[in-house]
């Protein structure tokens, strides 16, 4: 397996902080201020999603690469506590697939209590767990469904698993992890089925957003000429539903709104690609190694790992932290001429 395989970023001790304002927050040269954290826990998953994983998975990280649950909950302290984080998020590849996750969210909300943690699953196996992580301090999570047409499922993901993914949507919602949210992702071939996933969800009682498929695939097989645009997918619902334009509650939230036949049901859109919201961007992301990573489409990370194993105090490892969000992109960039996707796909990046 090579080192592109897994794509490998340009991975830094540090950057320049010259110009940067002397205050707390993870602010960037545009403006914009960080405070929702998402940390990936691991690069392994259950499911192998066409838009996501190859079909033999991502390389495995050596166990000794990955943070430890205390290296997280420690750094989640100093994200909350120095930096201004508001929100956590844990994700993956399959953040379930770690066997210390209770112990990771017990943790984090010990040390920041009052924090919203949340987590972006497929929720195989959920519904074993999602008690016993609501106990823990867990307080939302975000399902990735892309249709509940069991064949269908099937072939998207390469696995046959769609009953134990509704099994864990529905133990999550008896755990009172709320509100649940159901991520899809807009393909051509999942589009003709958009309307019956939004009915399902309304069934369940649980918020669908639609995500415009971004270049972030394993495979690198993406193409913008084959991706499907929000409009076309408004169209396609339009066609069973009435659908009324209801914005963004929150400037910095990715989904724009729209009540379903008068609400208060809502349906949500991530147009990534068509109608960018880079502007208004306030995430900070790690790796499951460790490397704060200023945007999804950079390939440039900054170490903390490194640091926080030799002794760097929590201070130094916010400045570290500072400095590598300071020099965020202004965009992805997705739109431009000579855009090139990132080395790693988002199964190696964490949702």
């Amino acid at each position: 397996m090579t080192a592109v395989a897994m794509g490998i970023p340009t991975v830094r001790p540090s950057v320049s902080l010259e110009g940067r304002p002397d205050v707390d927050q993870l602010v960037d040269r545009f403006g914009r201020v960080a405070r929702d954290l998402r940390v990936s826990i691991t690069e392994k998953c259950s499911l192998r999603c066409t838009y996501c994983m190859p079909e033999e998975g991502l390389p495995a990280i050596p166990a000794e690469n990955l943070l430890t649950a205390n290296e997280i909950v420690r750094l989640v302290d100093i994200a909350v506590h120095r930096l201004g984080v508001r929100e956590v998020r844990f994700t993956g590849g399959e953040p379930l697939m770690r066997v210390d996750l209770e112990q990771m969210i017990a943790g984090c909300a010990e040390r920041a209590p009052g924090v919203p943690l949340a987590m972006t699953t497929n929720a195989v196996g959920l519904e074993h767990r999602a008690a016993g992580l609501a106990r823990a301090g867990l307080t939302r999570v975000n399902v990735s469904l892309d249709s509940v047409d069991r064949e269908h499922f099937a072939r998207l993901t390469r696995r046959d698993r769609l009953p134990s993914v509704i099994a864990g949507i529905r133990a999550a919602a008896r755990a009172g992890l709320a509100p649940l949210k159901i991520n899809a992702v807009l393909m051509p071939e999942t589009l003709s089925g958009a309307a019956d996933l939004l009915e399902w969800c309304l069934s369940e009682g649980v918020a669908l957003r639609f995500i415009e498929e971004m270049p972030l695939d394993a495979d690198h097989e993406w193409a913008r000429e084959n991706m499907v645009a929000a409009d076309r997918l408004l169209a396609v619902l339009g066609e069973r539903f009435t659908l009324t334009e209801h914005g963004r509650e929150d400037p910095s939230a990715p989904a724009e709104e729209w009540l379903v036949d008068g609400g208060p049901a809502t349906v949500g859109i991530i147009a990534s690609v068509t109608r960018s919201f880079c502007s208004d961007c306030d995430r900070t992301r790690l790796t499951a190694e460790g490397t704060v990573r200023s945007c999804l489409f950079s390939d440039q990370e900054i170490d903390l790992r490194a640091a926080l194993r030799s002794g760097a105090s929590d201070e130094e490892l916010a400045q570290l932290w500072r400095g590598a969000m300071w020099n965020k992109w202004a965009g992805h960039g997705i739109n431009a001429d000579g855009f090139a996707p990132p080395q790693r796909s988002m199964g190696a990046i964490g949702g």
